[in-house]
């Protein structure tokens, strides 16, 4: 298992790599240019080089501060550097001390249609975000076909999470790197490609390079999304913006379940990655025509070590997390996975706080709103996943629901959230996050805690009342909260911002689904230790009521007494270990119950944040 996960590091650094060294040539074919029209306009080539460190200046101050005409003037000519120096001193307005003003739509380039800018973007994350859910119920069935155990088939599901945090904290380099247009160009490139190898796969192998470079694609797409939401609108807007993303960040994991317990029904599981290939070659004929740069490119240096300590370091940490859930936190493999990452995250977080350019900027958490809203909405994932992981073990493992079934239970939810997100984010314009917030969590609160009293009776209706309710509070919290913290970051940190705040969500949703799952395990062990002490021959009333079960038994299926009594005995057992995992389950939704509360308490301290400009 260590061989997929370093192969998993070794094609996230090529691909990086490769990135860097296209820039690094294209910027020396741009210097070298730069050069030949520095000659030509009678510049020797040491005035030329010494040029280009003017050139930022120059370019800062002539289109802005001069008049159109003078600007052009000036970069069309050979103008001494004193000339040059009188002109913008007496032509350029005098200086003064001015607030920058808020950002408007108007500041928004005018070369782009900003609309289908955003349908490429929703239709792109609406197809990565619904591939991450549709393979999990086709895994019994891909371990039929490619006659592989279950714990290699995880890698399907644990390797497409690795690459993604590992891909995620880069975002922010890679955005100001090559601009949105290129990046998000080449992140649907590569999902699609990687569902087509999937698609063709004949073997295990086969099938998890594609699934490498699925995710080395939409790794990329979710915070490209955000960054390009933050600075196409302002901040008065956000709201609404980010509630349009969260229709698309809610409903397609929650269609995931239920129609890929249709297709797998009704068709082989390739089918689930053959749907995904038409809509992302017309997602990528569309990026070609409607997507244009948003940001400005400012060609940063590669941080190669940042990069390797970002890298080990998320990479260990969410498979540490992820392996917890399985082997227990005792287990050497996920104690040293944790050390490896938790030691190399710390000289990572040296490295991007001690270096003039940090591949992800660290200084966006002295925002202490940003940073606030950041560990509410962690500790929103943690609950939130990991709920979502227990309620389907209840209903299919305990219940016996089909996957069909428990996708469809969850469908509604959904739907309400989706439905909402847009309607909590013109609320947020209007009052902010704290209350909206409040309210949300509260609604989470009183569900979450009445999930902690399942039990083999509980009806299909109750779960599906409570699971609405619950989304509909969740809809009110998600975005909201994110977007009151991001909108506290000037506007040259907003990349920085988004990659940082999904980096930590990510990492969370691990967490929460670990630590959840762990406790469940743990207490469904305590709880049938002491169903087993209880279930004994020294118990007089259970065993007066043990012999007349078991004659009964006998009496129908014409056996034996002792043959009656030892299926008694293995019924009740049986039934032992039912109840002892349903009070499991009930256990680790009390615990997300206390993590809801946590995060109102702290949802309080949310300020309206105060737009900081550049």
């Amino acid at each position: 298992m260590l061989i997929y996960g370093a192969v998993y590091v070794l094609l996230c650094a090529l691909v990086l790599l490769l990135f860097n060294f296209r820039a690094v040539k294209r910027r020396k074919q741009n210097v070298n240019q730069t050069v030949m029209m520095r000659e030509e306009s009678g510049r020797s080539p040491a005035e030329a080089r010494l040029d280009r460190k003017e050139e930022e200046d120059e370019a800062a101050a002539s289109p802005q501060d001069l008049s159109e005409e003078t600007a052009e003037v000036l970069q069309n000519s050979a103008v001494s550097e004193p000339a040059l120096e009188y002109v913008e001193a007496n032509v350029q307005p005098k200086e003064e001390v001015i607030e920058e003003p808020k950002q408007t739509a108007s500041e928004a380039p005018k070369n782009f249609h900003t609309g289908r800018i955003l349908t490429a973007l929703m239709l792109g994350a609406f197809v990565a975000i619904l591939n991450q859910t549709l393979l999990n119920v086709a895994i019994p069935h891909i371990m039929n076909d490619l006659g592989v155990s279950a714990n290699t088939v995880q890698w399907l599901t644990t390797g497409y999470m690795l690459v993604n945090g590992i891909l995620i904290p880069v975002t922010a380099f890679l955005i100001d790197k090559f601009g949105t247009r290129k990046l998000y160009i080449t992140a649907i490139l590569l999902f699609t490609v990687g569902s087509l190898v999937c698609s063709l796969s004949v073997n295990f192998t086969m099938l998890m390079i594609g699934r490498v470079i699925q995710a080395s694609g939409a790794g990329i797409i979710m915070p490209l999304l955000m960054t390009v939401f933050f600075v196409l609108f302002p901040p008065e807007k956000r709201g609404k913006a980010m509630g349009l993303m969260g229709v698309v960040m809610i409903f397609a994991p929650a269609i995931g379940p239920t129609l890929s317990g249709w297709l797998i029904g009704h068709y082989s599981w390739r089918l689930l990655f053959d749907i995904v290939i038409p809509i992302g070659v017309l997602v990528l004929i569309l990026s070609f025509l409607w997507m244009r740069d948003v940001t400005k490119v400012t060609n940063p240096k590669f941080d190669l070590p940042g990069f390797l300590f970002s890298t080990i370091g998320f990479g260990f940490l969410l498979y540490g997390f992820s392996e917890a859930g399985n082997n227990g936190w005792e287990s050497a493999v996920v104690v040293l996975s944790l050390v490896i990452g938790i030691v190399s995250l710390i000289a990572f977080v040296w490295r991007e706080l001690t270096t003039d350019k940090p591949m992800l900027d660290l200084r966006v958490f002295k925002y202490d709103i940003f940073a606030l809203t950041t560990v509410v909405s962690m500790i929103v994932n943690m609950a939130m996943f990991g709920a979502m992981i227990l309620l389907p073990i209840y209903l299919q493992n305990i219940r016996g629901f089909t996957a069909l079934e428990s996708g469809l239970l969850m469908l509604p939810g959904a739907i309400v959230m989706g439905i909402m997100s847009p309607i909590a984010g013109a609320l947020f314009d209007k009052i902010g996050a704290r209350w909206l917030g409040v309210i949300g969590l509260t609604i989470t609160v009183l569900t979450t805690w009445q999930f902690t009293m399942l039990s083999m009776t509980t009806s299909y209706s109750h779960l599906l009342v409570l699971y609405v309710l619950r989304m509909f509070g969740m809809s009110f919290i998600m975005m909201t909260i994110m977007t009151e913290g991001l909108n506290q970051l000037p506007r040259h940190l907003g990349s920085h911002g988004t990659a940082a705040s999904n980096t930590a969500r990510q990492v969370a949703g691990s967490i929460g689904t670990a630590f959840l799952v762990t406790v469940m395990t743990t207490r469904q062990g305590a709880h049938y230790g002491a169903y087993q002490n209880t279930v004994t021959s020294s118990n007089s009333f259970l065993s007066n009521q043990f012999e007349q079960l078991g004659q009964s038994l006998s009496a129908m299926a014409h056996l034996p007494g002792a043959a009656g009594n030892q299926l008694t005995t293995q019924l009740l057992y049986a039934q032992a270990v039912q109840q002892s995992t349903i009070d499991g389950i009930n256990d680790a939704f009390m615990v997300a119950t206390g993590l809801s509360v946590l995060a109102l308490i702290l949802v309080f301290f949310v300020k309206r944040a105060r737009i900081k400009e550049q």
